[in-house]
């Protein structure tokens, strides 16, 4: 695949997730739909590093190591969203962090992340302008 097949799979599945996002929020799930949040802003970066970097994209989770590997120039404040938002993909995962999670991901809460991982799916999606 060539470098733009690469950047418009991510973008693409990004893309295919955002609906599921705002599905599951709209129906109460709201510690799933945050960890769909957190694979909506994932496959964007690694988009990103596509783009950037080359088409061997790391197999990680990490958001921030992703959007610092990408070569993103971030603030602290973006830096520690993307470590906050990295958790929900682990708390929502594991048996002995989703209960914690579940309680964790009230209406108020997923209201505010789902917010942030809707800001910064806009500020990413301009950087793969171009492709």
């Amino acid at each position: 695949m060539t470098r733009d097949d690469v950047v418009k799979y991510w973008v693409d599945s990004s893309d295919g997730d955002f609906p599921v996002m705002e599905s599951l929020f709209a129906n109460g799930h709201y510690a799933w739909a945050l960890f769909v949040g957190h694979l909506v802003l994932e496959k964007l970066l690694k988009a990103l590093y596509a783009k950037n970097v080359g088409t061997n994209v790391p197999r990680i989770h990490n958001l921030l190591n992703l959007a610092v590997g990408a070569g993103l120039e971030l603030d602290d404040e973006q830096r520690l969203f993307l470590d906050k938002v990295t958790t929900f993909n682990m708390e929502a995962r594991y048996p002995e962090q989703k209960l914690r999670f579940h309680k964790l991901a009230t209406r108020e809460f997923t209201v505010e992340y789902i917010g942030k991982i809707k800001e910064c799916r806009q500020w990413l999606i301009p950087l793969l302008n171009g492709r």
